[in-house]
């Protein structure tokens, strides 16, 4: 299957290994935005507020050509700053999109407990709960 990898940048880290493993079940993936280069956005915001947005507005645009490219999305949602299966803004937008251009949504941990998850609920994800051979 063709997936594109979504997250927060600060799982970035965790994606080789994850990567490894999905090539060698022969997946094929697309890294997320900014895979080379994490923490750019902190640079951006750094230029000033336009700067910032005008890049941020430029990430978001990648959104749907690589959704549309790939057969599904896998969400990378694990603890961050003490928040279990954490999925921010950025990433629940891919979710959105993938879920309007009807593609698999896959997510590696459960469902989060946030601001989201009646909308994620309602998009009825497939939770694999770690296990990769899930992916089918």
């Amino acid at each position: 299957m063709k997936l594109f990898i979504v997250c927060s940048k600060h799982f970035y880290n965790r994606i080789p290994d994850i990567a490894v493993q999905l090539t060698g079940l022969e997946h094929e993936l697309t890294m997320p935005n900014s895979f080379d280069e994490p923490f750019r956005e902190e640079r951006m915001r750094e230029l000033g507020p336009e700067e910032h947005s005008a890049w941020k507005r430029e990430m978001m645009k990648l959104h749907e050509p690589k959704i549309r490219a790939n057969e599904g999305v896998l969400v990378l949602n694990f603890e961050k700053n003490g928040q279990p299966n954490y999925i921010g803004g950025g990433t629940f937008m891919e979710v959105v999109k993938a879920w309007e251009l009807e593609k698999r949504i896959f997510l590696y941990n459960d469902i989060p407990d946030n601001i989201f998850r009646d909308e994620l609920l309602g998009i009825n994800p497939t939770v694999i709960y770690g296990d990769l051979t899930k992916i089918k």
